[in-house]
C-alpha cells in the first residue's frame, strides 16, 4: 500500500505544478488591464504605471509565476485587488460551507444509490429494475438549477419544511445546519445518486453472474448474504472510481446551487471575483479547488488499491 502511495504521489505532484501554471495563466485570459480596472477610469498614466509596478505586472510571466507559486506554497495566495483582504483567509472562511454542502450531498447520494443499485441488480429485468433505471436517467437529465428551484418552491415556500436560503454553522446548531443544507444537498446529490446507481447496478449485475456467486448460492448460502458479504465488495470497485468524479462534479456544481440557495460558500466568492475581475481571488479559488480535486482523486486511487490488491502491484 505504501508503494502505491509513492507511485501515485509521483504522478500527483507534476499534475499540481502543471495545474498551478495553467491557473496562473488566467491572468493572460482575463480581458482588460487589471491595473486600469483597479485604478479607475479617471486615473493618470503615472497612477496606472505605479499600480502595475506594485503588482509586478511588468515582470516576465515566468518571474511572476515563480513569485506567485512560491507564495502559494507558503499558504499566501495574495490579496484581493478590491477589498485588500487575504485570499487565503477569504477561502478559509467560506470553505466550511462548500465542504459541508459536498459532504451532505455525497451522503444523500449514497443513501439513495446503494439500495437502488442493489435492488435493481438483484431484480434485473423486473419492474423495480426498470423504475430504478428510469429514475436514474431522470436524475441525470434534470438541470440542477431547475431541480433546486422546484425543491425550494415545494418544500421551502409551499410546505415550509426547510429554509429556502441561508446557512447555519454546524458548531452553532447541528440540526439547523442540516436543515439549511438539505435542499441544496439534495439538488446536487440527485445527479450523483443517479450516476452511482447506474454504475452499481451494472457492476453488481456482472458480479452476480460469476461462478463463485453461483457456487455460494448452490451450497445453500442465503441470497442476501451472498450479495452483501461477497458480491458487493467486488462490485464496489468501479463505483469508487465514479464517486471520485462525482465529488469533483459536486464541487463544480456547488457554484450554481450556492447562488440559488444564497449559501456563503466558494461559489459566491468565485462569481463575485469574476464580475470584479479580481484576478488574485479567481486564481486562489481555482487553484485551491484544483488541488482539492487532485487529492480527492489520490484518496480514491488508494481506496481502489485497498479494494483491489492487483492494483497495488501496478
Amino acid at each position: 500500500m505504501f508503494q502505491l502511495l509513492i507511485r501515485r504521489l509521483a504522478f500527483t505532484i507534476p499534475i499540481i505544478v502543471l495545474a498551478s501554471f495553467l491557473v496562473f495563466s488566467l491572468l493572460l485570459l482575463v480581458p482588460g488591464d487589471p491595473a486600469i480596472t483597479l485604478a479607475g477610469d479617471n486615473a493618470t498614466e503615472e497612477q496606472i504605471e505605479a499600480i502595475r509596478d506594485q503588482l509586478g505586472l511588468d515582470d516576465p510571466i515566468v518571474v511572476q509565476y515563480a513569485r506567485w507559486a512560491g507564495d502559494a506554497i507558503q499558504g499566501d495566495l495574495g490579496d484581493s485587488l478590491y477589498s485588500g483582504r487575504s485570499v487565503t483567509k477569504s477561502i478559509s472562511e467560506r470553505l466550511p460551507v462548500t465542504m459541508s454542502l459536498a459532504l451532505v450531498s455525497i451522503v444523500i447520494a449514497l443513501i439513495i444509490a446503494i439500495p437502488a443499485g442493489i435492488i435493481a441488480a438483484t431484480k434485473r429485468g423486473k419492474w423495480i429494475d426498470t423504475a430504478a433505471t428510469v429514475g436514474a436517467s431522470l436524475g441525470l437529465a434534470m438541470p440542477s438549477f431547475w431541480l433546486g428551484a422546484v425543491l425550494a418552491l415545494v418544500f421551502a415556500l409551499r410546505l415550509g419544511w426547510f429554509p429556502a436560503t441561508g446557512y447555519v454553522p454546524f458548531g452553532d446548531d447541528p440540526v439547523e445546519w442540516l436543515r439549511h443544507l438539505f435542499l441544496p444537498a439534495l439538488t446536487l446529490g440527485t445527479a450523483a445518486a443517479a450516476e452511482t446507481t447506474r454504475q452499481l447496478r451494472a457492476s453488481l449485475s456482472d458480479v452476480l453472474q460469476q461462478d463463485y456467486v453461483r457456487t455460494a448460492r448452490s451450497v445453500g448460502i442465503r441470497s442476501r448474504t451472498v450479495v452483501m458479504k461477497h458480491a458487493l465488495k467486488n462490485a464496489s470497485m468501479p463505483v469508487v472510481t465514479v464517486l471520485g468524479f462525482q465529488i469533483a462534479f459536486l464541487l463544480g456544481g456547488s457554484v450554481i446551487v450556492e447562488q440559488l440557495f444564497a449559501l456563503p460558500g466558494l461559489g459566491g466568492l468565485a462569481i463575485r471575483a469574476v464580475l470584479d475581475r479580481d484576478i488574485p481571488v479567481i486564481q486562489g479559488v481555482v487553484l485551491f479547488t484544483t488541488v482539492l480535486v487532485v487529492f480527492i482523486n489520490l484518496l480514491v486511487d488508494l481506496l481502489y488499491g485497498y479494494l483491489n490488491p492487483k492494483v497495488r502491484g501496478t
